[in-house]
């Protein structure tokens, strides 16, 4: 696939930003933003480029193994940090800024590792883009409290313009469907626990694997009622009698108490719909 003008310009002007900098440490996901990022990074910089993913209960099953995969294919040096945030009571609570205190958790842990080694000058890096700027994104402030750049934003890029440089240079996830972490399934309010996660996890992989559908969410609300959205156009393949008995049997023994299916639909973040303008006052605190 060949570069529009403007993208090619975008993609230029990514490279200058990452060219710029010493050395690079990115806050690597697997999705295809950070691996655009990760890939932008290690032509600019190589060896001087590293990526860095979080492993916690909150990650799916499978994204740390596609991001060791992922990282190998683009030859950047690739780590993986454990995190604690469920440590944090603050996280747990699970309040609209949740996320706030998990960024918090990997730039802090990030810092501390490179301080007093020659990475120490590094400039820590992810991968929001300009799409992510009028999303509800805590953690922005997290990654502003500790002058983690964006390369993207900065470069002007779009979530398609990320999605057609990465189908460009042939990253295998240029049409991955967004994945946040699990944590952020779980109706704000509700204690975020690793049981809760996991179980998540498991009725996701069921749907995925049982309907052959990619894209969905299995939300948790309140009194462990499961929620599950895909997009419209998968509905019919979860409304057949054995398929309604087949998903509320799974779901019952994984430990929901009730299931429901969302008629309306996938919508990202549709959690966000019920914040206040409060909400979103307070969601990133400031250190």
């Amino acid at each position: 696939m060949s570069l529009t003008a403007e993208l090619s310009r975008k993609s230029t002007r990514l490279t200058e930003i990452l060219a710029s900098m010493e050395r690079i440490i990115v806050a690597f996901s697997a999705g295809v933003d950070s691996t655009v990022v990760a890939q932008a990074a290690y032509l600019a910089r190589g060896e001087y480029a590293q990526a860095a993913t979080a492993i916690s209960p909150s990650l799916a099953a499978g994204e740390k193994e596609e991001a060791i995969q992922l990282a190998e294919r683009i030859g950047i040096p690739h780590r993986l940090v454990s995190t604690s945030e469920f440590a944090t009571a603050e996280y747990r609570a699970n309040a609209p800024n949740r996320c706030f205190f998990c960024k918090t958790e990997l730039y802090q842990i990030l810092s501390q590792s490179i301080a007093g080694t020659e990475w120490e000058s590094a400039t820590l890096v992810n991968g929001a883009n300009l799409d992510d700027r009028g999303d509800h994104r805590p953690g922005m402030q997290a990654a502003s409290n500790y002058r983690v750049r964006s390369p993207l934003i900065e470069a002007e890029f779009t979530k398609e313009d990320v999605r057609a440089l990465a189908r460009h240079w042939d990253l295998p996830i240029w049409d991955k469907p967004a994945h946040p972490c699990l944590s952020s399934r779980i109706a704000y309010g509700v204690e975020v626990t690793e049981e809760r996660v996991q179980r998540i996890d498991q009725g996701e992989q069921f749907l995925r694997e049982q309907f052959q559908i990619r894209e969905l969410r299995v939300r948790l609300e309140p009194n462990e009622l499961a929620r599950i959205e895909v997009p419209l156009d998968e509905i019919p393949k979860l409304t057949t009698p054995a398929a309604l008995t087949q998903i509320s049997d799974h779901f019952l023994q994984l430990g929901f108490r009730n299931v429901t299916l969302d008629l309306q639909g996938f919508r990202s973040g549709s959690l966000n719909s019920f914040l206040s303008i409060n909400d979103l006052q307070i969601a990133a605190p400031k250190t």
